[in-house]
Parts: C-alpha cells; structure tokens; sequence
C-alpha cells in the first residue's frame, strides 16, 4: 500500500503541473472502487478551477472553490499525468482531464476511493486524523506524551493513524530499527531520550524515501511514471533471513497485528 512518502511524492509531481488549471471533463470507465466513484463527477467538477492539491495522511485532497476531491491510492492505486489522447489499459479507470493532458486513475485492485465532499467540511475520513510525522509539532516531547499510559507495542502505536498518520508497516520497520528498538517495547516504556531518537529516526526515514521517490515494490509508480527506489536502502523490512546491514546478524521476522515485523535482535534492544 502507498504510504506517506509515496503520496506525497504523488502530489509533489502533480500539483506544479496541474494546480490553477480548469477540468474540462471527466471519464469514469469503471467506478467500482472500495466505494462507488460518484456517477456525477463530471457536472460536479466540469469547467473548475482546481485550487491546491493537499495531502492529509495517506490522502490526496484536490481543492476547488466548491469543495474537495478526496482521493486514496488503496493498495495499488497510482495517479499519472498523461496525454488525454493516450489509450487506457485495462486497470485505468478514471480520467480527470485538463485540456490536452489527463489525470490517470489507475487501480489494479480497486481498493482506492475517490470522493466528493462539498464545502469547507472535513471528510469523516479524515476528521479524526493524529499528528504528521513531518510537522514541526512533531517531535520527542510530543511522542513522550502521547504515549504515556499505553502499553500498545510501539511498531503498533506508530502506525495507528488516531496517533500518527501514515506510517505504515515499511516506514515503522526502517525507522524503528535505525532507533534502535526492540518492535515488541510497549510505547509507554519509552523514556523522554528513546522517544526523541525515534522521533527523529521517524522523520529521517520518511525525508530520505521522499528523497528516493518512494518505495515500489509491485505497483506504484509518481505522477510522471517512474518507481520509487527508496526499497534499494531498507535495512530491515522484507530483509528476514538476510544480514543486518550493521552487525550481520540475520534479521527476523514476526507477526504483529496481522502484519510482517522485520527487526535485528542484536541491534534492536
């Protein structure tokens, strides 16, 4: 699934080249998504101006004077700016177009979501959002009281969007390793120190994959097409088996919440 790094890198690559331009249509190919793409998409954003284009999460928010497009990748969804003319393939279901040029949906899965919420209201879906890693509020004082009382893991915690939002299973792997954390410590035995290493290993880790264009391991691609390679600098995730790039001893893997947890057990104490 598209984390944080690969939606903004997302966002990154199309708000330049789209932001202040006007829709000129909308094609909807197959409008079955995680929930129905709404059939009246086209009379709602026709011939307005797009505003901003704003990321909340693991969301893309496309502002315009009426309202917000709501836009989320699932597990597979990418968002390419194409030629309008250019044939679809078969997962391309949804054209945003801008003149000469489209806003491509492409979803192999179907497990994304585009949705129209009129005015300034915030979205249910993201109404109740926690803390960016990548704001300045962000930090080891902020995690060290967020955390007090809560016996929940810290991989676990971490990748809780009512805490902070995301970070999925990849980016909590990378940065809890480079901190240096057993993934089983629950949060709350995290002293004021540990929690400000995390919190800085957090935001190391999510400027250095947006700084490699993301991760892509099946089917994400930026706005332009290309793959991230952000997965080229793993130390841990999916590396079970294989030496730890710091002391060799072979990393492990665990199930921790119906998810893969990737760690050291010599590094991560």
């Amino acid at each position: 699934m598209p984390e944080l790094p690969e939606v903004e890198t997302t966002r990154r690559g199309i708000a330049p080249e789209l932001s202040g331009r006007s829709i000129t249509g909308v094609i909807i190919r197959n409008g079955r998504l995680r929930h129905p793409i709404p059939a009246d998409l086209n009379d709602t954003l026709a011939r307005q101006p797009l505003l901003a284009v704003e990321r909340r999460a693991k969301y893309l928010l496309f502002r315009f004077p009426h309202g917000s497009l709501l836009v989320h990748l699932g597990m597979s969804g990418s968002l390419r700016i194409v030629p309008a003319e250019l044939a679809p393939e078969k997962h391309d279901h949804l054209d945003i177009l801008f003149g000469t040029q489209a806003l491509r949906l492409r979803d192999p899965r179907r497990f994304g979501l585009v949705l129209w919420q009129a005015g300034d209201t915030l979205h249910p879906l993201i109404a109740g959002l926690g803390i960016e890693p990548l704001d300045d509020k962000f930090d080891g004082t902020w995690l060290h009281k967020a955390s007090r009382g809560r016996k929940t893991p810290v991989k676990l915690f971490l990748m809780d969007a009512a805490h902070v939002v995301g970070i999925g299973n990849i980016y909590a792997s990378e940065s809890i390793f480079r901190a240096g954390i057993d993934p089983t410590t629950p949060v709350e035995k995290l002293g004021p120190r540990r929690c400000e290493r995390l919190a800085t290993c957090i935001r190391e880790t999510l400027q250095d994959a947006l700084a490699a264009g993301g991760s892509t391991l099946r089917d994400f691609v930026g706005s332009n097409g290309s793959p991230g390679y952000f997965q080229q600098q793993y130390f841990a995730y999916g590396r079970d088996g294989e030496p730890c790039r710091q002391c060799q001893t072979p990393i492990r893997k665990r199930i921790m919440g119906q998810r893969a947890t990737f760690y050291c057990p010599r590094c991560q104490r």
